[in-house]
């Protein structure tokens, strides 16, 4: 077993994070050196922090180096922890810091997803205020965004982030990793209110199936009563071939989305800002989700300082059916949205189509007509959805 292990970041860049060092010792309880900016007015609660902390994972006899750089409890609970770990400790499930009142909200199947603003699971600073930018979904990412050596230390921030955050309404979603390694991340953050679990470079409908079984089990094991719904990501040429079978492979799917910098990757080819080469690949996607019954949602767009083009990009977006779009930076939230609003001619289309449901209804009408035309329950169910947009965004 090592006797000594560091997790967490320092340096004069830091902030809103910490350094961890333990050291495991044979007798003399715990002894902590604390350098904090923050000492004056946290400094005690600090102390008796780590200490719970390394009580509930076992530990009774270490010396303790932390240098605070104004981190919060639930980043330094979750430092403190994976230090321990990675002495080879397991400590059970850890210390679990408080699950505050507004981080219990829930979710539904059916709801705006225009933007998900990824994060980087290993860097507090970045959650601390995502949901203040109103993003639909805020991802806590395990995945790409952090480096394979860092990704023991994300897993306790991520789930203690999903206990102690706000994000004021924003979708909780949480990006696991590939493979084994993916489904080991499950247990840290399906029993803390995760509402969507997104599947990495999914090519088949068994990658899909395994993570929803497991999700059941731990809920089940747990005792909680709630779904978890997925969004498988699509990321190469087999996946895209296979992407109804993905999109229908549970129940829990609600949407199907597609990551284009490893697609074009697998293709050996180049991605462009005008798409020529995905557009076959994001139109399949938006089809297969269609026929699945499931929200298409469509990749990031890259460029953050490039906003003319995430326009445009979001606008070729809509018009190939897509209902969302990925953020890599706050500022492509409000431009996303926009874009994605109803036109006012969409707008009034749409009034008028609602109306005609709505008055066919009264009349006790099995059909719907409007000009002298037959409007289809998908055509209404459309047109509903445009009114709710609006109603959300203030425009009418």
């Amino acid at each position: 077993m090592n006797r000594t292990a560091e997790a967490g970041r320092r340096g004069g860049d830091v902030r809103s994070d910490c350094w961890v060092k333990v050291s495991l010792s044979g007798s003399g309880g715990i002894a902590l050196a604390l350098k904090s900016k923050v000492e004056s007015m946290y400094g005690d609660a600090t102390r008796k922090l780590v200490t719970e902390v390394l009580v509930a994972i076992g530990v009774a006899d270490a010396a303790v180096e932390i240098e605070d750089a104004g981190a919060l409890p639930f980043v330094i609970a979750a430092r403190v922890e994976a230090a321990v770990r990675r002495l080879g400790i397991e400590g059970g499930e850890g210390f679990l810091p408080e699950h505050v009142a507004a981080a219990r909200y829930g979710t539904e199947r059916e709801r705006f997803r225009r933007s998900r603003l990824y994060l980087p699971g290993n860097e507090p600073k970045f959650m601390i205020n995502a949901g203040l930018h109103r993003p639909d979904g805020v991802i806590l990412d395990l995945e790409d965004s952090v480096a394979p050596a860092e990704k023991d230390a994300a897993r306790p921030l991520v789930r203690n982030a999903l206990r102690g955050l706000d994000f004021h309404g924003a979708e909780r979603m949480v990006r696991i990793n590939q493979g084994d390694a993916g489904i080991d991340d499950l247990d840290f953050i399906v029993a803390h209110n995760v509402h969507v679990v997104l599947i990495p470079k999914v090519e088949s409908a068994d990658q899909v199936r395994r993570v929803d079984w497991r999700i059941k089990e731990i809920l089940a094991k747990a005792g909680v009563e709630r779904t978890v719904f997925l969004m498988p990501i699509v990321e190469s040429a087999l996946g895209v071939i296979r992407a109804y079978e993905i999109a229908s492979a549970s129940p829990n799917v609600a949407a199907l989305t597609i990551g284009l910098e490893d697609y074009t990757a697998d293709l050996g080819t180049a991605r462009t800002a005008e798409g020529r080469e995905s557009f076959w690949a994001r139109s399949q996607v938006v089809n297969a989700a269609r026929a699945a019954g499931v929200q298409p949602i469509d990749s990031v767009f890259s460029d953050v300082a490039d906003v003319a083009g995430l326009r445009a990009s979001v606008g070729e977006s809509k018009s190939l059916g897509f209902e969302g779009k990925g953020c890599i930076h706050p500022r492509q939230i409000a431009v996303i949205h926009e874009a994605f609003a109803p036109t006012a001619d969409e707008l009034e289309k749409a009034r008028r189509i609602v109306e005609a449901f709505e008055d066919a209804q009264k009349r006790g009408l099995g059909v719907v007509s409007l000009g002298g035309k037959m409007i289809d329950p998908p055509v209404v169910k459309r047109a509903q959805r445009i009114m709710e947009m609006a109603h959300s965004m203030g425009l009418g």
